[in-house]
């Protein structure tokens, strides 16, 4: 059974990278052979950076319940974060700035190396710890390696338009193949080989380690414009000045702060709601069927904004909606079905989960 699910999936996600692909069939760009090296060698760094956070999403929680943790402790450790993200998110990009953006790559590594190697402790201060340094290398993740992309690609003179294709391809096989990939690989080190909930962790630090070592051998470093550096304050004023002076940019906020938000609740929930008595469910699969979904209204929400009669404002609305009904589908499940106890959980995904996809999409 479990091989017809992997037979359905791969279907699946074979279709929906063929439509991704095809995207990029009818305008060729001519690039040279520098470039193309250039990109490859961002793509694959990226990919091993990317497939080191993915690898360790569909475990984080189930990790804490097997410590014996309950929800709130676990609530605790989530926020550390979340929290540890936000506050270290608003001075990574000037340090990195600053400081180098290749040594801020370098610095991603090696936290998040650490924060998986604290996943072998069942000590909340420890696990707390390693929440905190998790958090320091997503904010590292989201902000140095493009600004390294970005800086070093037209410090080597590229052609600015060859700079999407990179992005693009970045975006396809980082937040696309590879997190797909990773959840099964993940389920497949748990489920299949028994290595254990921490064995994810141990990987994704294999990972980061291969990809700081191509970093480290194969990128330059490069820095910020000195003359744009400004402090944190004189930064924090500016934004606080642009976001009053017009309604818009605190609406925009607001509206992506609540969609945030939802998400994120989500992604602390999905697994204790999908095993309300401790069943055993595959959550590497799980995981990977969130990101085939996020990866299919992705080509979707592309060809749907291409088209010249669709307004964004219009389409956001929809999306909005249909993310509304679908979380609220769980709340009305839990009333209407009884909670099953069957072990392996196949079921669970095709029934409850689904129901959460489209907040991906």
């Amino acid at each position: 059974m479990e091989l017809f699910y992997y037979a359905v999936f791969g279907g699946l996600a074979a279709v929906v990278a063929a439509l991704e692909l095809s995207k990029t069939k009818k305008d060729r760009i001519n690039t040279s052979t520098a470039f193309n090296s250039f990109k490859n060698n961002y793509l694959l760094v990226y990919s091993l950076m990317m497939a080191g956070d993915w690898l360790q999403g569909p475990y984080v929680y189930y990790l804490y319940t097997t410590y014996g943790f309950g929800k709130g402790e676990i609530g605790q450790l989530f926020i550390a974060g979340f929290g540890s993200s936000m506050l270290f998110g608003t001075i990574v990009g000037s340090l990195a700035d600053k400081q180098g953006r290749k040594r801020a790559c370098v610095t991603y590594c090696i936290t998040y190396i650490l924060s998986c190697i604290t996943k072998h402790s069942p000590q909340y201060k420890v696990l707390m710890l390693g929440r905190i340094l998790g958090g320091i290398a997503t904010s590292l993740l989201f902000s140095a390696f493009e600004s390294w992309l970005v800086a070093e690609h037209f410090k080597r003179g590229f052609d600015q338009q060859w700079l999407s294709l990179t992005f693009s391809k970045a975006i396809f096989l980082g937040n696309g193949l590879v997190a797909i990939v990773s959840g099964l690989f993940g389920n497949l080190l748990v489920d299949t080989f028994s290595l254990g909930p921490v064995s994810p962790f141990d990987a994704a630090a294999c990972f980061l380690a291969i990809g700081m070592a191509v970093i480290l051998s194969s990128w330059s470093e490069n820095y910020g414009d000195p003359s744009e550096n400004k402090d944190l304050l004189t930064q924090f004023k500016g934004a606080a000045v642009a976001i009053a002076s017009d309604e818009k940019i605190a609406l925009l906020g607001a509206i992506q702060s609540l969609f945030e938000g939802s998400m994120y609740t989500f992604v602390f929930l999905w697994t204790p709601a999908l095993s309300p008595n401790d069943e055993d469910i595959p959550h590497g699969f799980i995981f990977a069927t969130f990101m085939l979904a996020s990866m299919l209204g992705s080509s979707v929400a592309s060809r749907l904004l291409a088209r010249n009669s669709t307004k964004v404002e219009s389409y956001m609305q929809i999306v909005f909606v249909i993310s509304s009904a679908s979380l609220l589908l769980p709340i009305l499940t839990n009333f209407l079905v009884a909670p099953s106890k069957v072990k392996g959980g196949w079921h669970l995904i095709f029934g409850l989960s689904p129901a959460s996809w489209l907040l991906y999409i």
